[in-house]
């Protein structure tokens, strides 16, 4: 087990330092004497993602940093060793569902509406494109939760909006109301989406540990990355990562508080609580990796 760990460290440290020369399969299983397919499940075993996959997101995120830094697309491109300004493009388009010039504009012809709301477990920020809910967080200080709302993208237009998106959220974190339909647009690589499409399969009431949602979505080895996906939620209780516990039954972390965690669970673990259905929540879905 431990000579696995150290064979796939090696062949990420390789990615790391020669991804502009955008390697091959086997070039990269060369590294660690594997034959490429055993190398691709093994990789996608440990990592849960292909190496395909990890080395379009080491690709894809110093795009973002030199776009950012002023650099040309075309530049961008030979600077990452792709072929042509064109595989960027498709890469950005595929990915994070914007062409590059887009993201350099830092979501400039992007409507965001946003609104602050008290419920039951405290003040919450929700924020929606025309698609859905992209954004939900418990918040104490308004200020700096905009802040965290705005760095998403900076360019965007913010419009403090209380939508219908926003009542529907209301309305499922009451204690009285169930809402008909409410839509999701979420933004994540595809390990993330498939981490955060387990999370709304476990059922209102119950729990899960790390492990079984490992399991669930066939990574069971990939326990840490799946605990990472959880931290990066961004729909806060309506994507219940506050339902995933440790497997020794220690309640874990929460990004929101311990202490709301907890008032959650306990509010959904008692015997009157009003179970929500969640074939009444939909999601559009955009993958960054």
């Amino acid at each position: 087990m431990r000579a696995a760990y150290q064979r796939i460290a090696i062949a990420i440290q390789y990615l790391q330092q020669h991804y502009q020369q955008q390697p091959s399969l086997a070039v990269i299983a060369e590294q660690i004497h594997q034959s490429p397919s055993h190398f691709q499940r093994q990789f996608q075993e440990w990592v849960g993602l292909s190496p395909k996959k990890f080395l379009q997101h080491l690709t894809l995120e110093q795009a973002k940093q030199q776009l950012q830094a002023a650099q040309s697309v075309f530049d961008t491109s030979q600077n990452l060793g792709l072929s042509s300004a064109s595989r960027l493009h498709d890469l950005f388009v595929h990915i994070e569902g914007m062409t590059p010039g887009d993201f350099k504009s830092g979501g400039a012809a992007l409507t965001i509406d946003y609104a602050f709301a008290q419920t039951s477990f405290g003040q919450i920020l929700c924020a929606s494109t025309p698609i859905g809910v992209c954004h939900l967080a418990f918040c104490d200080d308004q200020a700096i939760a905009l802040q965290q709302l705005y760095t998403q993208y900076p360019n965007a237009d913010y419009r403090p909006l209380d939508s219908t998106f926003q009542h529907s959220v209301v309305d499922l974190l009451s204690t009285a109301n169930q809402p008909q339909q409410l839509k999701l647009h979420l933004k994540g690589s595809a390990f993330q989406l498939k981490v955060w499409q387990a999370l709304l399969s476990i059922p209102d009431g119950q729990l899960c540990s790390y492990s079984q949602l490992a399991k669930r979505i066939d990574h069971a080895t990939a326990q840490r990355a799946v605990g990472s996906a959880i931290g990066q939620n961004p729909i806060a209780v309506i994507i219940p990562c506050h339902r995933v516990i440790q497997t020794s039954g220690e309640l874990g972390g929460y990004r929101w508080g311990l202490s709301r965690k907890i008032n959650l669970l306990e509010h959904e673990l008692r015997p009157d609580h009003l179970l929500r259905n969640t074939d009444t929540i939909s999601y559009a879905a955009s993958r960054t990796a």
